[in-house]
């Protein structure tokens, strides 16, 4: 009987020196203290987002592991104009002996801040999957039930020219502004909101592209590129168009998102697709576009700008630099304002048209009905400004605006055009 001989293998030599094999004082920790929470406990979020882009002022002790062509390195703070206590302090000196501590946390006040939506990696796409897994629903059930073919023919053409057109906003904004933005903040805080952000405006605009290609195919006749011609040539666009790329031109990341967040959509993005689409669609038969052009609308409410109030909300109760703050946005506004406005009253123009409405129909009742006040007494008179949403036709006409009118806000059911006189004193003419 032969033996087979015995192999020579190397035996496993354990020095301590492998991962979890050394205990230390907080080896049994179920929490990390490297950093002080917002409140009381600290939160999943916090541990995923705080400190994960390290500082040399706090620790790092080797300073940047990487840098640019002018020395500078990692996230300089000069990147923007607005400071935050802390920020003037040197890059504490480290020396062989001094452990490599830096400030105490937080170094400085950068690292305050706390986005309320608490967005990170998960949450990110698991919100937006859900959003276009119900987009794709709502288009699947009007195509089943076509929707599309209750459209009026002046609807058509204004989905397909404006609503259209503005995918190319959300385009240039998310990938040159916020993604840029997100690049140049100092901490992970911001860069994981801010990126969001991003992610939002290029969602939405991936919606309305993919939204302009099912209408293309559902709807006889739909131009699906009459949005370039709008974009590139359309007189009621270029100035929307040109503060955007105006906006995309920014270096200094926060000038950036306040911008985009506190002028630009409040004047412009929440007015046409709020004011303008939400409202016109359902008097044309059009109940899909505004669940796609509402998700942004959302986006922008209810995420994007809570995060942007406390980010600035931080900047200017600064401890050390909060009127130096006020003033700089306080510039930015005035520069910014006036552009916003503008584009905005030009864009307003977008549903015009210089066909008159016919007979009977809802602008030519309006009409006569706004001759004087005298002609309905029992109806209370205010001004405002009106925008395309107002006056968008049936009977296949184009959409139809007037800016700055008296129109009546009726107390009365029965005082509607082509029904019974309720008391026999609202006549039409």
């Amino acid at each position: 009987m032969t033996t087979a001989p015995e192999r020579s293998v190397p035996k496993p030599v354990f020095t301590d020196a492998e991962a979890g094999a050394k205990e230390f004082p907080d080896s049994n920790a179920r929490r990390f203290n490297y950093y002080t929470p917002a409140k009381r406990k600290q939160t999943h979020y916090e541990d995923v987002t705080v400190e994960v882009q390290p500082d040399p002022r706090h620790y790092l002790a080797q300073g940047w592991l990487y840098g640019f062509s002018d020395g500078r390195g990692g996230y300089p703070l000069d990147w923007t104009a607005l400071k935050s206590w802390g920020s003037d302090r040197p890059e504490p000196e480290r020396y062989p002996g001094s452990g490599g501590k830096g400030y105490d946390w937080p170094a400085l006040g950068w690292h305050e801040f706390r986005d309320p939506n608490e967005e990170w990696e998960l949450t990110f796409y698991r919100y937006n999957s859900n959003v276009v897994r119900q987009l794709n629903q709502n288009i699947d059930a009007a195509r089943q039930a076509k929707a599309f073919e209750q459209w009026n023919r002046s609807w058509v053409t204004f989905v397909e020219r404006n609503v259209g057109a503005w995918m190319h906003v959300d385009h240039g904004l998310g990938l040159y502004l916020f993604a840029n933005a997100n690049r140049r903040a100092p901490t992970n805080m911001h860069n994981n909101a801010i990126s969001v952000n991003s992610m939002h405006r290029i969602r939405s605009a991936q919606d309305l592209a993919l939204y302009n290609l099912s209408l293309t195919e559902e709807i006889e006749g739909f131009d699906g590129t009459a949005h370039l011609e709008t974009w590139n040539s359309d007189p009621a666009w270029q100035g929307v168009r040109d503060v955007a790329e105006q906006m995309t031109a920014i270096d200094d990341w926060c000038e950036a998102i306040f911008v985009a967040n506190v002028v630009f959509e409040p004047l412009v993005g929440e007015l046409f697709r709020s004011q303008l689409v939400q409202h016109a669609a359902p008097r044309n038969g059009d109940f899909v576009t505004p669940t796609v052009v509402g998700a942004e609308e959302y986006d922008y409410a209810e995420r994007d700008l809570r995060y942007t109030r406390p980010m600035f909300e931080l900047l200017t109760t600064d401890r050390e630099f909060g009127d130096q703050n006020k003033a700089k946005l306080q510039e930015w506004l005035s520069v910014w304002v006036p552009k916003a406005i503008a584009a905005s009253g030009r864009c307003s123009r977008c549903g015009r048209s210089p066909s008159r409405s016919p007979p009977g129909s809802r602008t030519a009742w309006t009409r006569r009905r706004l001759v004087s006040a005298a002609s309905c007494p029992t109806c209370t008179w205010k001004t405002r400004r009106s925008w395309p949403s107002d006056h968008v036709q049936d009977l296949g006409e184009p959409v139809q605006v007037r800016q700055h009118r008296l129109e009546p806000v009726r107390r009365n059911p029965d005082e509607q055009p082509g029904r019974r006189r309720g008391r026999g004193r609202h006549e039409d003419s």
